[in-house]
């Protein structure tokens, strides 16, 4: 869970209902956590999200790895082909 900022703002009684809804849906503590969740489901849709240190350190890993084990070698047409294909 990232940091939390403190925000105080009005909302429409639509949008609180919601936020209730989502509330009681995933028996959550309050409407901000409802908040919280409803911009985890749908946020992606507007701005992408952080990646984690730790899933940049796999994958960091993962290409070390691979270098250590096939090094720069580069592969052909056909090659690629017959990967893809499964055969």
């Amino acid at each position: 869970m990232g940091k939390e900022v403190a925000v105080n703002f009005k909302v429409k009684d639509y949008t609180s209902r919601v936020l209730g809804v989502v509330k009681e849906k995933y028996g959550l503590r309050d409407k901000g956590d409802a908040l919280d969740k409803f911009a985890e489901m749908y946020g992606e849709e507007f701005v992408e999200p952080e990646v984690k240190e730790e899933v940049i350190r796999e994958v960091i890993e993962s290409c070390n790895r691979h270098i250590k084990k096939y090094g720069f070698r580069k592969m052909s047409v056909k090659e690629l082909d017959k990967l893809c294909r499964g055969e």
